[in-house]
């Protein structure tokens, strides 16, 4: 009798400790979200790198992105790809061919493609947990864990380094069925700049003899 209890007021203390840990993880996310949110816009700097299953770095790029509301422009020079997106189309540029891909936005897709939604995508899909407090590139960062409910997606987990000062994003670290670790890690943040709405839709009379391939 006495081992039941043991065992149940064990069980108990485990349960109060869990759920502790997850309301500290939802109200870290759930700051990081009402910050971001509050800027009338939002322009990174950053670096995407790609491990492989051996952990030896396969691939490393460099971009920058720009967010206003559901608008975003994003840029990845070394892939040759610039995207844009007024919220209603979406522009995708291929630099070397010169040609554009023009899709209209969805829920799916926008959900999909917005990045944005990195600050917001624990909301639906995904169950957190509050990992601890370490140091990184001499900032105090918060790491949180998310865990996608459909085990059927390719992702396993995100990790989220958050900036315990700004409630910024300094690192996003994505793990893959396949072994593989896509880290994206933010270099430089600008908040609040003026960004005409022109600036987040693609232009084609500027790309003379380009390829237009219209799928609206």
């Amino acid at each position: 009798m006495k081992t039941i209890l043991f065992f149940s007021v064990l069980m108990l203390s485990f349960a109060s400790l869990f759920a502790q840990v997850d309301l500290k993880a939802k109200q870290i996310l759930d700051k990081l979200s009402q910050t971001n949110k509050s800027y009338k816009s939002i322009q990174i700097d950053f670096s995407f790198k790609l491990e492989n299953k051996s952990g030896s770095v396969t691939e490393t790029n460099e971009g920058s992105v720009a967010l206003k509301g559901t608008n975003y422009r994003l840029r990845m020079p070394a892939m040759g790809m610039e995207v844009f997106s007024d919220g209603v189309a979406t522009w995708s540029y291929l630099t070397k061919s010169n040609e554009v891909n023009i899709s209209a936005n969805d829920a799916e897709s926008e959900g999909a493609l917005n990045p944005a939604n990195v600050f917001t995508s624990y909301e639906k899909g995904f169950t957190y947990v509050y990992v601890g407090e370490e140091d990184l590139a001499g900032k105090a960062a918060l790491i949180v864990d998310l865990f996608p409910t459909d085990k059927a997606k390719e992702v396993t987990k995100v990790r989220l380094s958050i900036d315990k000062v700004k409630h910024h994003i300094l690192m996003a670290k994505t793990f893959n069925k396949d072994g593989n670790i896509y880290t994206l890690s933010l270099k430089t943040m600008k908040t609040d700049q003026e960004l005409a709405d022109d600036y987040f839709k693609f232009n084609t009379a500027k790309y003379p003899k380009i390829s237009i391939n219209d799928m609206r």
